[in-house]
């Protein structure tokens, strides 16, 4: 049902934004998340955290004057209770029936679509190059960006279409004009910024080696091949080329202290290897990243930070807030990035998440042959990114 189909609600209730909704939640706070979603969409994603307990009672229960006993035992009459829905409308409906039954109870501002709006820029302290960076952070999905500042210019690695002003207005913010915006590959989650930041003025380079997937539009941005760098001010971005993940997996070393790996390897797990070409091409593709790893990641200093593209729910922040971590605190922590070359495909191949929902749309959107609005692009990356080849960390305490 959409929002304006539901009934109005039997008693008035308060809403409470996804960023208030958050930031209790990093405070610590105990939260109760009633969630009136069906149980697909539910079991697909939800907000979860240490101190949040969440239950699932879909809306339709809640629908007939007469709420079922069995229903209202499910519900938690001692604490206040935070309802949501997808948009808004079920929630605030559901909230006004609880609220006039007795319950302390508000709703979620727009539902699960604003959770995915939250978007997060943090500083990366331990960084040690030229300039500033930062990492950009979508908790809804576990996305990850990173912009460089430094002498008035800007760089936006992986940038999402959905934050493309984003983006514009912060560099401003920090004095600073965005003048490149660059994708380490055709991702499979979220649909790229890079395109619509291009038509904004703003350089956007993708993998050279990803062109051959069947991007239809490179001739109209730049294509970065291995070795190539890029000026930010006074800090260089060099292209390093790491397939495994895809064959146009490309990293950039950003003025030698943060290596943004993009889905190459995360602080808590390395990527899947079978977005590309299935499961028949798993097993090369793993080889392939077995050699990336060990040949041009690996061999960096040891505090080169490494910054993905994402993080799950495994993930253990650095002390800054920002999931980043030193390649030699990896090289200690993850088995798998001192294995033999069978050992690591055999550990890569054996627990692999779901595939990201809608992929195969993403995909073919962020080759270009696919066109999608902005409403539409959003939806598709609604949900978890499950990118990484282990729904465990990979990284030990």
């Amino acid at each position: 049902m959409n929002p304006e189909d539901f009934p109005t609600p039997e008693a008035d209730v308060d809403s409470v934004s996804p960023d208030a909704l958050k930031d209790r939640i990093d405070a610590g706070e105990d939260v109760t998340l009633l969630d009136t979603r069906m149980q697909s969409d539910y079991e697909e994603w939800h907000i979860d955290d240490d101190n949040v307990t969440s239950i699932n009672l879909p809306y339709f229960h809640f629908l007939e004057d007469d709420i079922d006993d069995d229903v209202l035992e499910q519900v938690p009459d001692d604490r206040e209770l935070t309802v949501l829905c997808a948009k808004g409308g079920a929630s605030e409906f559901v909230a006004g029936a609880l609220k006039a039954r007795g319950y302390d109870v508000n709703h979620l501002e727009n539902g699960m679509n604003g959770w995915a709006e939250i978007y997060e820029r943090v500083e990366v302290t331990n960084y040690d190059g030229s300039g500033t960076l930062y990492q950009y952070q979508r908790p809804s999905s576990g996305c990850l960006g990173y912009l460089l500042v430094d002498g008035g210019d800007a760089a936006i690695v992986d940038p999402l279409r959905a934050f493309t002003d984003r983006y514009l207005d912060d560099a401003a913010e920090l004095d600073a004009e965005l003048t490149y915006a660059l994708d380490t590959h055709i991702h499979a989650d979220h649909i790229s910024g890079v395109r619509d930041l291009d038509a904004d003025g703003v350089e956007g380079v993708i993998p050279a080696a990803a062109v051959d997937r069947g991007v239809t539009y490179a001739d109209e941005l730049t294509t970065a091949e291995d070795g190539d760098t890029f000026q930010v001010g006074e800090a260089t971005v060099e292209t390093v080329y790491t397939p495994g993940h895809t064959t146009g997996m490309t990293s950039y070393l950003l003025d030698e202290s943060l290596l943004a790996t993009g889905d190459g390897l995360f602080i808590e797990s390395v990527a899947r290897p079978d977005l590309e070409e299935g499961d028949e091409g798993a097993p090369d593709a793993a080889r392939m990243l077995y050699e990336s790893l060990q040949e041009r990641v690996l061999p960096l200093p040891d505090e080169t930070l490494v910054g993905g593209a994402h993080f799950s729910d495994a993930a253990e922040p650095a002390e800054d807030g920002t999931y980043t971590a030193p390649i030699g605190d990896l090289k200690e922590r993850m088995d798998a990035l001192s294995m033999d070359e069978d050992d690591f495909v055999e550990v890569i191949l054996a627990d692999m998440p779901p595939r990201p929902a809608n992929y195969e749309q993403i995909i073919a959107t962020n080759l270009g042959q696919n066109a999608v609005d902005d409403e539409e692009a959003f939806t598709l990356e609604l949900g978890p990114n499950n990118c990484a080849a282990s729904q465990e960390s990979l990284a030990g305490d």
